[in-house]
């Protein structure tokens, strides 16, 4: 894993060609990149506008080794995902405007192998950033790896509620069944929470009763149909 924050010395010229392919919402900022990286020996670069109309297009007929993308934060995630599932082998890089937490996070589980703050970072960087991630490595700098650790050790929730749109659990409530919805057993649940066994089957019997249901297996297929997802912070194991 590489960090943004190294030196800018010279990246070494790389004997296999990068295809790198620029997507990019906005025609005047995709055309300079384009060329910049075009200047470079060690890369082939192509454009495409940012849609996934045009990124198939592309695909279908291009080897890529390499995909930047630039423009909007919600497509670029739909994008990163398309590319996850359709292209395995292609590394993505987001080229990000700051390091906000919430599309750092989401882009790195979409799929992106790097996360490059374009307008704080110099070219040569960018450079460097597109041969680690096609050597296998990821790019980020050590404010996003803290977002990552920090989304890691989130205990999920998934809220679950009536007819009226009211919330039916309490938090605690909600964190058991995102765990038993996540295949965990009683002791995993425990675990997890820093509970007993004893205690969750006592949130489970109160949830069953609550929802109207008898068994996991229902309370599974409930919060499927009923649940919406959503991060949480760590409650203490005393609430």
């Amino acid at each position: 894993m590489r960090s943004a924050k190294q030196s800018t010395e010279t990246e070494p010229v790389a004997h296999q060609v990068v295809k790198v392919l620029v997507a990019d919402s906005g025609p005047i900022q995709s055309e300079l990149l384009t060329r910049a990286l075009q200047r470079r020996r060690d890369f082939q670069v192509s454009a495409v506008a940012l849609e996934t109309s045009a990124l198939f297009n592309f695909m279908q007929s291009n080897h890529v080794d390499v995909v930047l993308i630039a423009g909007n934060h919600l497509a670029d995630c739909s994008l990163l995902r398309w590319l996850r599932v359709s292209y395995p082998k292609v590394a993505p890089v987001l080229l990000a405007e700051s390091d906000d937490r919430e599309q750092v996070v989401n882009a790195l589980r979409a799929g992106a192998k790097g996360i490059f703050l374009f307008t704080h970072t110099p070219f040569p960087m960018l450079c460097k950033c597109i041969h680690c991630v096609f050597r296998g490595e990821v790019w980020i700098n050590s404010q996003q790896m803290n977002y990552a650790v920090d989304a890691l050790s989130e205990v999920p929730t998934l809220r679950v509620f009536n007819s009226h749109g009211g919330s039916l659990l309490t938090p605690r409530e909600e964190q058991v069944v995102a765990l038993v919805a996540d295949g965990l057993t009683n002791r995993g649940v425990a675990a997890e929470l820093g509970l007993s066994e004893h205690t969750i089957k006592k949130y489970l019997l109160r949830i069953f009763d609550k929802v109207g249901i008898s068994s996991r297996v229902e309370l599974v297929l409930y919060a499927m149909s009923h649940g919406e997802n959503r991060p949480a912070e760590w409650m203490p194991s005393n609430s």
